[in-house]
């Protein structure tokens, strides 16, 4: 008995400092006795004529999972601090990885949201532009000129993480018609009221011509985006500014491709009626002058 004691305790003592082969007698040991008790199942399922194949399956499934759970506790140690090598890589690659991390949580984030598609114009941050491409670390943007609305030839590489840092604006419907503003400065020589009636039929009968299509393409943003706020119309504002000029503002919905060009003749028909009226006014003032020096 004693021998078999100290046969015993050096077996033990080899397996404990051999996981390797103690994790091997284990694997044999547990196969065996799994396949003889599943063995013993199917003997007595088919001498009782009882379908006992998911009871074998789900079995057989905590068995294997009886014995990854005795090779983790054997290896222990060893896959503590494999764990803790890991993390720490893990935090390191992360640490150096970050911001391709963020670009790529970016695009997870446009595939959930999709708050824009390829063809959109879009404006993130300062930059305007047409969406040509896009990917899982960046989005291509065909450069607008915000003035003309026209393409600049310059490419944007905008990186992916803005989508969730950054305000993304969608101005898709700016591609055919927009909401055109701009301002002409005189000085405050004439009544400019007294030109408005003219002016705005002039504006009028320079957007005439694609009315309709404006009406149409009006319908449909005020409908995807539930709120009327498109005057087809011209509409011109008269203020001062803080140097006492006179500010004139015309606001219109047009076509894109032409918004400079109708910007171009609305001005000329401005500065047209502001000098005839100077005109007019200098032409008077010249005549009462006369008739106060005849009279003297």
């Amino acid at each position: 008995m004693t021998e078999i004691n100290a046969v015993w305790s050096e077996v033990v003592a080899i397996l404990v400092t051999n996981k390797l082969l103690a994790s091997a007698l284990l694997i044999v040991v547990f196969l065996l006795v799994k396949r003889l008790i599943l063995k013993i199942i199917k003997k007595r399922s088919n001498r009782k004529g009882e379908d006992t194949r998911h009871q074998i399956t789900i079995l057989a499934q905590l068995g294997n999972a009886f014995l990854i759970i005795l090779l983790m506790i054997v290896w222990g140690s060893e896959i503590q601090s494999l764990a803790i090598s890991i993390a720490a890589f893990m935090v390191a690659i992360v640490l150096a990885t970050r911001e391709f991390i963020q670009c790529f949580m970016g695009f997870i984030y446009y595939l959930g949201a999709r708050p824009f598609r390829v063809g959109d114009w879009i404006q993130m941050n300062q930059n305007l532009g047409e969406v040509v491409e896009m990917d899982w670390a960046k989005t291509a943007l065909l450069e607008v000129d915000p003035e003309s609305f026209s393409y600049t030839g310059k490419h944007i590489y905008v990186p992916n993480s803005q989508l969730v840092t950054q305000t993304v604006r969608n101005l898709n419907f700016l591609r055919r018609y927009t909401m055109h503003t701009f301002s002409l400065t005189n000085e405050p020589t004439v009544n400019a009221y007294k030109l408005l009636p003219a002016f705005i039929a002039r504006a009028r009968a320079h957007c005439e011509y694609f009315r309709d299509v404006a009406e149409r393409y009006k319908g449909l943003i005020e409908r995807s985006l539930d709120a009327e706020f498109i005057s087809i119309d011209p509409d011109v504002m008269v203020e001062t500014n803080e140097y006492a000029k006179l500010i004139v503002t015309v606001s219109l919905f047009c076509p894109t491709d032409q918004a400079y060009s109708l910007q171009q003749k609305i001005s000329a028909d401005w500065m047209s009626l502001w000098f005839k009226e100077l005109q007019e006014q200098q032409e008077q003032e010249d005549k009462l002058r006369h008739v106060d020096q005849t009279s003297a």
